[in-house]
């Protein structure tokens, strides 16, 4: 089983200039060192699920550690107090929205979770709650769902989506596709929500990336068949 030095060793050996690079223009902050995501997938083969080297990796602070720490993490040993630590260090969206979110959905915490984060001040807590909620959504099936929470989360994200904070209405808008690609009782609902928002604008910094239009997103995963589809897991 390899030690954290020796992933972090691993990690290094991977790093490229070029990915670095892109991920300084998304707004990470250093340490990294540029690892593309399909390399950190050969260490998670090595190492597999494990909780305690997911735990010390994310306590490195270095952004490459941090996601490798939400790809091996055990969401059946994780605690509420882990994950409420990793998202109070969370340095940037990536690690909010993705590493934190994905573990959390998966965990026994992720839907209380969610709707606690959603409630703070801090954005990238906020964001995490929201992305949480939509990967909660995408691999728990309907009937264990709360659908009276959700849809009063759709009125919520209509509501207030253009005042929100940047990053928090990315993971707003992210919610609407998610609840109308995955809950099937609430996609029209989602739908008429996405036409109502319609074109949500966020700063995505110096990059090419573009905000998903929701209605059109929800029309896609219909006209493909896969609406109510669910995911076996959140990661990806």
């Amino acid at each position: 089983m390899l030690t954290l030095k020796e992933v972090l060793i691993e990690l290094e050996n991977y790093g490229d200039e070029t990915i670095k690079k892109i991920y300084l223009n998304h707004g990470v902050r250093e340490p990294l060192y540029g690892v593309r995501v399909q390399d950190m997938k050969k260490i998670v083969k090595k190492v597999r699920k494990n909780h305690e080297l997911s735990l010390e990796l994310f306590s490195t602070g270095n952004y490459d550690a941090m996601y490798l720490a939400g790809l091996i993490a055990d969401e059946n040993k994780i605690s509420k107090s882990d994950l409420q630590k990793w998202v109070r260090e969370a340095p940037h969206s990536a690690i909010s929205e993705y590493t934190v979110a994905w573990v959390a959905a998966e965990s026994n915490y992720g839907y209380n979770l969610g709707l606690q984060w959603i409630e703070s001040s801090n954005e990238l807590v906020a964001t995490a709650g929201w992305s949480a909620l939509s990967n909660y959504a995408a691999i728990t099936q309907d009937d264990k769902l709360d659908l009276t929470m959700y849809d009063q989360l759709l009125d919520r994200v209509e509501k207030n989506i253009h005042s929100a904070p940047n990053r928090v209405r990315y993971t707003m808008n992210g919610f609407v596709i998610a609840v109308g690609s995955y809950i099937i009782e609430l996609t029209e609902k989602a739908s008429q929500v996405a036409e109502k928002i319609g074109k949500v604008s966020v700063n995505v910094g110096n990059t090419s990336c573009k905000v998903p239009i929701a209605v059109d997103q929800i029309k896609k995963v219909k006209e493909k068949g896969k609406l109510g589809k669910k995911r076996k897991m959140a990661r990806c």
